[in-house]
């Protein structure tokens, strides 16, 4: 199984890395409405809100990465990742499975509680079982 890795950017636009800690899921939810970019992907954190966005520039996409851009058909409206690595000025996840979201939901009820919705509308990722490109 091939991973799906992207760069959260914009952080310097809202609380910089401070709320990012490897492990830790943020939940991806599209901006079908965005007027600067029709594939934006804002990125959130239980009881924070935004904190960024899916990188979608050439100037902002790490090398070994998606753009914003290249994941956008494959989610659902939300979608939810894990955080692998942060940088000075980026944070680095990888996009997770269903499987493996509910899997982490599972574990962590009280924390996600808020988080997830639980009539089913936010799905983690559209695909059965994972991201394929």
């Amino acid at each position: 199984m091939k991973s799906t890795f992207i760069t959260i950017t914009g952080l310097n636009h809202y609380l910089g890395t401070n709320p990012f800690k490897v492990g830790r899921l943020v939940k991806l939810i599209k901006e079908e409405d965005n007027i600067h970019d029709a594939d934006a992907i804002r990125v959130a954190m239980p009881y924070l809100d935004t904190v960024g966005y899916v990188a979608n520039s050439v100037y902002t996409v790490y090398q070994g990465t998606m753009s914003a851009s290249r994941i956008y058909e494959h989610i659902g409206k939300t979608a939810y990742a894990q955080i692998m690595f942060i940088t000075h000025s980026s944070v680095i996840a990888r996009v997770l499975t269903k499987e493996e979201a509910l899997e982490i939901f599972s574990q962590e009820d009280d924390f996600f509680s808020d988080f997830v919705s639980s009539k089913g509308k936010n799905e983690p990722v559209a695909d059965e079982e994972e991201i394929s490109f």
